[in-house]
């Protein structure tokens, strides 16, 4: 049996978890609303505040997907119970970021300002302090959606391995290449 996908997931206080006719099982709660399609080879039971899922054979795609289907559904009832959030900084001489509503707008040595208009489903922060790096902040209910703007905004300016100037997840760990020797 699956490892991941034998786990139950428990369904937090305020958080609605439904099934429908045509397999699409809605996850409602406080933050937000999500949906996901689900496979009809994956059983889904609701009993007592906890959801199981099972598969109805032992074939390899069957398995894969028993796994795959708890992981983002486990990702959508804590997403709509809490929340995701992610931190980006912003790394370089004269590079800036600028929250304007859901717009953000980047300056990273181009000899333009990049403007990004995010869904309305992510909230936007910035934050600029002197002598810190710039810091992107971004939260949403959509784990998936999230993922993917942050990876957007990263590869506008990819962090380079030489001085390390670029847009970086906070904590991220890039490895740096050492420089060109002088010649004698």
């Amino acid at each position: 049996m699956s490892r991941i996908g034998k786990l139950p997931i428990n369904i937090p206080q305020g958080v609605e978890v439904s099934i429908s006719d045509n397999n699409v099982l809605t996850v409602r709660g406080p933050i937000g609303t999500l949906m996901q399609n689900v496979d009809a080879s994956i059983l889904i039971k609701i009993e007592g505040g906890v959801l199981t899922l099972s598969r109805s054979s032992e074939q390899k795609r069957h398995k894969a997907l028993h796994g795959l289907y708890r992981a983002l559904i486990a990702n959508m009832v804590k997403g709509v119970s809490e929340g995701f959030k992610t931190v980006q900084e912003v790394i370089g001489v004269g590079y800036k970021a600028q929250a304007n509503g859901q717009i953000l707008e980047l300056s990273l040595g181009y000899s333009h300002n990049i403007y990004l208009e995010l869904p309305k489903e992510i909230k936007l922060a910035t934050i600029t302090e002197k002598g810190k790096n710039p810091l992107i902040i971004m939260t949403s209910y959509d784990k998936q959606l999230l993922g993917q703007v942050a990876a957007k905004i990263r590869s506008l300016r990819k962090p380079e391995p030489y001085k390390g100037k670029g847009i970086r997840f906070q904590g991220e760990i890039i490895r740096k290449k050492a420089g060109k020797a002088a010649a004698k």
